[in-house]
């Protein structure tokens, strides 16, 4: 699992964020005191998603208790959550006038419900504030309390469930030593049980083959995935993982029309592809 040379190829795309859009959306978070994947995870669509007037919030602070070898999230020991961010969040989603929030988290192993609550009630505020939104949760696997857990988000009435199985099952325990395949894949499948539609994302280049690709997709249908995000992983740290190879747009498509051949409804592949990109259009806003 070497690194390739730091040269990032031509059709990776990093844009320097910026315009009055972007400086609105980063302008409405600074002030309600929340945070984003965009800006913790250093994700390289920002500039393209805050000037399309959306954003994806990170609830319950940005320090993770787990220590993903890929991710740019700090990790360490949070401050309990804060009871009034489920309220900043959905005052944010009103005055930017989102028609799809997504809300994800750090991972609260330290939390007996691992943040359900906390989602839950989320979902709920913005509902009340702006009942025409959708909403799509990005959730963590809830490790201690997956069943409870997960019915406590279902309930809130989520339109979009997601569930990042992030990388093959092969490199799980080199990549997510403090994650589990199967316990991701078992929470999708009863997430796809409440008939809520069911997501999930892979990034590919984290030393995986094209046959680790397959098997994890064909696992992800299984579970009744129906929408899938698989995006080029960029090192964003010195200290993470190094990227193991660069796959070409053609690459990428040739995933996709794989992904859509099982019966994936909904696919995105490519170099730029996140969880999060385009999930309004994913969902079939």
């Amino acid at each position: 699992m070497g690194g390739v040379s730091a040269r990032i190829p031509r059709w990776i795309s990093l844009k320097i964020p910026g315009g009055a859009d972007y400086v609105r959306v980063k302008g409405v978070i600074e002030r309600e005191g929340l945070h984003t994947v965009c800006l913790e995870a250093r994700c390289p669509n920002i500039g393209e998603c805050f000037c399309g007037g959306t954003a994806t919030f990170l609830i319950m602070g940005n320090l993770c208790t787990r220590n993903c070898r890929y991710c740019a999230v700090r990790h360490g020991k949070p401050a309990p959550p804060d009871p009034d961010e489920p309220g900043r969040v959905a005052r944010a989603v009103a005055e930017l006038g989102l028609e799809y929030a997504v809300i994800t988290s750090v991972t609260r192993d330290d939390l007996p419900d691992g943040g359900a609550a906390i989602f839950a009630e989320t979902v709920s505020a913005i509902r009340r504030l702006s009942p025409s939104c959708r909403v799509e949760v990005l959730v963590p696997d809830f490790r201690a309390s997956m069943e409870g857990s997960l019915e406590r988000v279902i309930a809130a009435g989520p339109d979009v469930i997601n569930h990042n199985i992030e990388t093959v099952g092969p490199l799980f325990p080199a990549l997510r030593p403090q994650g589990e395949y199967g316990l991701s894949l078992r929470l999708l499948s009863r997430a796809a049980l409440s008939g809520i539609p069911v997501k999930s994302g892979l990034m590919a280049g984290l030393g995986e083959s094209i046959d680790d690709i397959n098997a994890t997709l064909q696992d992800l249908r299984r579970a009744g995935c129906s929408g899938l995000t698989v995006g080029q992983y960029l090192r964003s740290r010195k200290e993470n993982h190094p990227v193991a190879k660069y796959y070409t747009p053609e690459e990428f498509e040739s995933i996709r029309l794989f992904a859509e051949s099982m019966g994936f409804a909904r696919v995105l592949a490519g170099p730029m592809v996140r969880s999060s990109y385009r999930a309004g259009e994913l969902a079939g806003r």
